[in-house]
């Protein structure tokens, strides 16, 4: 009788773990995301996958970029899909942990025209392809929409300076004096 049940509570499981139900493995880390930083995250699950320990950093990440001798406090580009979605996350929820790091980051482009100004961010969908995060950026120098930046989609690379700001009764984050390549 006992190994019956205990069977039977396995295969439940199994069809659980397996299952697309309300909170796949994914949102359930991105939920801890909303509370502990990724390190923690990864320190306490039981059950990490071998890609997610292999991607497991230590801040700060010191990596070199085109720009010359700037270097990055947070490096965007060698984690998972789902370890970049869950950091990008967690840089939402707790900007000043972030706050004056240099961030590098790769993912689409985007635009979207504002009543005063335009802005443009750095896109990065999750491992399914399903949800997507993204971090605005203000390019460094002058630069001219559509002339000097790529198309809408493309793929980019940023490296900036991380910072929040207010408009209205929203705050945002933004990587500023920023350096873009496409």
């Amino acid at each position: 009788m006992r190994k019956s049940l205990f069977v039977i509570l396995l295969i439940i499981l199994s069809l659980l773990l397996c299952s697309c139900g309300e909170q796949s493995e994914m949102q359930q880390m991105l939920n801890a995301a909303k509370q502990n930083s990724v390190s923690d995250v990864l320190a306490n699950a039981g059950t990490t996958t071998a890609k997610a320990e292999t991607t497991k950093t230590t801040a700060p990440v010191s990596i070199t970029v085109p720009n010359g001798d700037a270097k990055a406090d947070v490096d965007l580009t060698t984690l998972s899909s789902t370890m970049v979605y869950s950091e990008v996350l967690n840089m939402i929820q707790n900007p000043s942990e972030y706050s004056g790091k240099k961030v590098k980051m790769s993912g689409a482009f985007a635009m979207s025209e504002g009543p005063t100004r335009n802005y443009y961010a750095c896109i990065i969908k999750d491992a399914t392809q399903c949800c997507a995060q993204g971090i605005e950026f203000v390019w460094d120098g002058d630069h001219t929409y559509p002339d000097d930046y790529p198309a809408v989609g493309a793929d980019i690379t940023v490296v900036g300076t991380f910072d929040s700001y207010s408009e209205g009764d929203n705050d945002y984050i933004q990587l500023i004096n920023a350096n873009l390549s496409f």
